[in-house]
């Protein structure tokens, strides 16, 4: 069954990875672009909207929060070529994590004036070794530029309300380690690939109401991970294509050195994620082709960190492709619905947050030459 199917089968371009693990969780470190046929670059834009508000306890009065996540973009740039009949390179270069959360001071009386922001720039150089037809191994490194800066405010945060850590930008490697195998005449696919964790160690100055407490550097370890992603062609037209996620979050913790010894825990405690997508692509003609994909991250324990407050997801893409020669342009839009959860200090819920949700656009361009 020969198939010519030309489809975006990743479907990530329509940001259905940004409401993982709370909004951290960004481009999901795929590899597409390296199964490409011939010599290829993309360029990539996303846009992700999320609204995640809630209210405080009783306790507190029960004031709502406001909306508490910022909107944020997902840029990408990647080029793949063949070196040889066998071996074959890509190079992608995107923004892997990141978190941009706000409480008014205005709303909440509980955690207003909580705030963080974080942002990774990741590069990443990756081969592929053809052992024959249908198997291949993969391997490359990952280097990821990090910062961030939180700051705790509110009345459940005691007598650490005012508390800042700025985490100064720092470079750090990891590395990749895949397998493939492929039944070309079918546009069958099934590819493996393990991310290691990336050992970070901050410069950091923490302060409290203004006045500097701590200059220890700070280690931080972004998380392992296992990608699995596969397709088959169905008939000449059609194609079914999936992914799994797991990422180890429960690995990534922010223990700045004064402010574990104040307090005897850390800024962050996040759970480890599984997320899924199953989707469908069809193509119309010689130049448009369509998908459809649904996305699913499971719930875990509803107490979260305020600074993710949300508990799981589910959501819908749609996608246009539209080829041309050897131009590929490929639009979508996510919708996905994000889990309630409770913001929690000290184990103990703080604000509760529910009936919340993210909108995602996305384009890339992809060329063949």
């Amino acid at each position: 069954m020969k198939t010519k199917i030309i489809l975006a089968a990743g479907l990530a371009v329509a940001g259905a990875g940004a409401a993982h693990a709370g909004g951290i969780d960004r481009s999901g470190q795929w590899l597409s672009p390296l199964f490409q046929k011939g010599n290829y670059a993309e360029l990539g834009f996303g846009s992700v909207n999320p609204s995640v508000s809630g209210q405080d306890v009783a306790l507190f009065g029960g004031k709502k929060t406001g909306n508490v996540a910022g909107s944020f973009v997902l840029p990408s740039l990647s080029l793949k070529q063949d070196l040889t009949d066998k071996l074959s390179y890509a190079i992608i270069l995107d923004q892997g994590f990141g978190a941009d959360t706000t409480y008014s001071t205005a709303g909440s009386v509980a955690l207003g004036g909580t705030k963080a922001s974080a942002t990774t720039n990741d590069l990443t150089g990756v081969l592929r070794y053809k052992l024959n037809k249908n198997f291949s191994v993969i391997g490359g490194l990952r280097v990821e530029q990090a910062s961030g800066n939180i700051t705790l405010g509110g009345l459940a945060y005691g007598g650490v309300n005012g508390y800042n850590v700025d985490l100064k930008s720092n470079t750090a490697t990891g590395y990749l380690l895949g397998v493939a195998y492929e039944i070309p005449e079918y546009a069958l696919r099934v590819d493996l690939t393990y991310n290691s964790s990336i050992k970070h160690n901050f410069g950091t100055v923490e302060t409290l109401k203004g006045g500097t407490i701590g200059t220890t550097p700070t280690p931080v370890n972004t998380p392992e991970s296992w990608n699995l992603e596969f397709q088959s062609g169905v008939n000449k037209s059609t194609l079914v294509f999936g992914s799994i996620r797991w990422a180890r979050w429960s690995q990534f913790q922010i223990n700045p050195k004064t402010f574990y010894g104040l307090t005897g825990g850390g800024l962050v405690n996040l759970q480890d994620t599984t997320d899924y997508t199953l989707g469908l692509g069809h193509k119309f003609t010689d130049t448009w082709s369509g998908a459809i994909a649904v996305n699913y991250e499971p719930k875990g324990k509803s107490l979260v960190s305020p600074l993710a407050p949300t508990n799981g997801n589910y959501g819908l893409s749609l996608a246009a492709i539209y080829t041309q020669g050897n131009v590929k342009v490929t639009t979508g839009v996510n919708y996905t619905v994000l889990g309630d959860a409770q913001a929690q200090t000290s184990n103990t819920a703080r604000a509760t947050f529910s009936g919340n949700h993210a909108i995602s656009v996305g384009v890339k361009v992809g060329f063949t030459f």
